[in-house]
């Protein structure tokens, strides 16, 4: 028993002493970010934005690889059962993957274990928007009304357990109302139905609604983060309207393989962090709505631990299926 104790401590000791020859090794090859949605969406945008300039910061190419499928759980399922060796990694829609770890009908793989965090990218805010018919023009106005009318104000979603419905759920949560929700196979067909009034609200994000506005058909009553949007600066929060305790955002982050050496994790945040502090990747995440973010590993990692444990709680509390 002895000796098999000292062959496993001496061999824990050489994993650590090698991690860091290892980071000086690493990569000696393209390092793959695979991104759990189709081309076009914002998860893939986020990683875009970062992967050229995370190449060249490790001298290695970071080829962006899209395997979509079951709400982004396919890919996800797919990263977190891969080699941890630092050349798999996942760009990872937070919140969709908390809240799909809360569920009942839980992914092959546990969330909040599978993975190690490197760096948080983007964060993207989100807006509560209204039919421009509705008699709402903010957040209280709108709260008052819901009250007055229980399940009967609709708020239309990108399907059930995406973010945009446990926003909406978690809005009723904090409120004290009761929405009727209407969930749709993804934005675009949310939007549509609330310009076109058959439905009166939703919860959705910058990019979803930005172009919309100029039609004078939806009105946006507020942002959903703590502190206002950068490209709606004039737009008050739904703190600050007096709705408590309430604070989303549609983040994004680079996930590593639970066991991947801490020297390699630490030399990714390090070029994550570096190609965020760059003016052109400022630029091109506030086109989307969204902030560049880059993170600690640690800051990362207690991101996803909130994250889990809030979603599981508004799962708890709504019922949500």
């Amino acid at each position: 028993m002895k000796q098999t104790w000292r062959i496993a401590l001496a061999g824990a000791v050489l994993a650590l002493a090698a991690s860091p020859v290892l980071a000086q090794t690493w990569p000696s090859k393209p390092v793959r970010m695979v991104v759990p949605f189709p081309p076009g969406g914002a998860t893939d945008a986020a990683a875009r934005i970062y992967a050229q300039h995370l190449g060249d910061f490790l001298g290695q190419g970071v080829v962006v690889e899209n395997k979509a499928g079951a709400g982004g759980e396919i890919g996800a399922e797919y990263v977190a059962k891969s080699v941890p060796d630092g050349y798999t990694l996942l760009m990872g829609a937070v919140g969709s993957h908390a809240i799909h770890a809360a569920m009942p009908d839980k992914p092959g793989y546990d969330f909040a274990t599978a993975f190690v965090g490197v760096s948080m990218a983007t964060s993207m805010p989100m807006a509560v928007a209204v039919n421009s018919k509705v008699p709402a023009t903010n957040v209280q106005e709108l709260i008052a009304l819901a009250k007055s009318k229980p399940g009967t104000i609709t708020f239309g979603s990108a399907g059930p357990g995406t973010s945009q419905h446990m926003a909406g759920e978690l809005f009723q949560v904090v409120t004290g109302t009761r929405l009727m929700h209407v969930p749709y196979r993804g934005s675009g067909p949310a939007i549509t139905d609330l310009l076109g009034g058959q439905i009166d609200m939703v919860i959705e994000t910058l990019p979803a609604l930005l172009p919309q506005v100029a039609s004078g058909k939806i009105r946006l009553l507020g942002v959903t983060t703590s502190t206002r949007a950068t490209a709606l600066p004039d737009l008050p929060t739904l703190m600050e309207q007096g709705v408590k305790d309430y604070s989303v955002a549609t983040t994004y982050a680079l996930l590593a393989p639970a066991g991947t050496p801490p020297a390699v994790v630490e030399k990714l945040s390090a070029g994550m962090q570096k190609a965020a502090a760059m003016a052109s990747v400022q630029q091109a995440a506030l086109k989307l709505g969204a902030d560049a973010v880059a993170t600690s590993p640690a800051d990362t990692s207690r991101v996803l631990k909130q994250e889990v444990a809030r979603w599981a709680d508004v799962v708890r509390m709504s019922a949500a299926k």
